[in-house]
């Protein structure tokens, strides 16, 4: 909500994030990680933008009509903590979409290790005089040879990628 408030509001003042950037001393790249929601202003940062843009704080955090409060300060604190909640929140669940393809990644390069070690190389009876067969087998040989050098290398890097991803506490 934030990020989207702050980029209509920023347009609709006809001002580019570079231009808004400079306005708030900070660089164009930070305007950006704030309007496609990957970070959060802090609360000086937010009245800095309110200023900046002409907008109260309230309308930059989504309130359509703003209610006077006795602490204004401790109300934006609030709902930065919303905000910053649901960036947590979806950081948990992008961090546990890839920690569960890299799970389905390893185990599906253990299952297709086990399964040529147990087939073998089947190809090498296989009588190539027949052009489907011969076919057949220079496929099934090629893929053999490919995965054998690559799998490995994909194994440790999901393996690592798990452990660095894992849950700490």
């Amino acid at each position: 909500m934030l990020s989207k408030n702050i980029r209509s509001i920023r347009e609709s003042r006809g001002l580019s994030q570079e231009e808004l950037a400079i306005k708030l001393n900070v660089v164009r790249q930070t305007v950006s990680k704030w309007e496609r929601g990957l970070s959060v202003p802090n609360s000086d940062m937010l009245i800095s933008i309110s200023e900046a843009l002409d907008a109260s704080v309230g309308t930059l955090l989504g309130e359509g009509v703003s209610e006077p409060e006795a602490d204004g300060l401790s109300a934006i604190a609030e709902k930065l903590e919303v905000v910053n909640l649901q960036l947590a929140r979806g950081r948990e669940s992008r961090r546990r979409l890839v920690c569960g393809v890299l799970l389905a990644l390893v185990i599906a390069i253990a299952l297709a290790f086990a399964c040529l070690v147990v087939l073998g190389s089947p190809y090498s009876h296989w009588d190539f005089a027949d052009p489907e067969l011969a076919v057949a087998g220079a496929l099934y040989h090629g893929f053999e040879w490919v995965f054998v050098r690559i799998a490995p290398i994909a194994l440790v890097v999901a393996i690592a990628g798990l452990f660095l991803l894992r849950k700490r506490g």
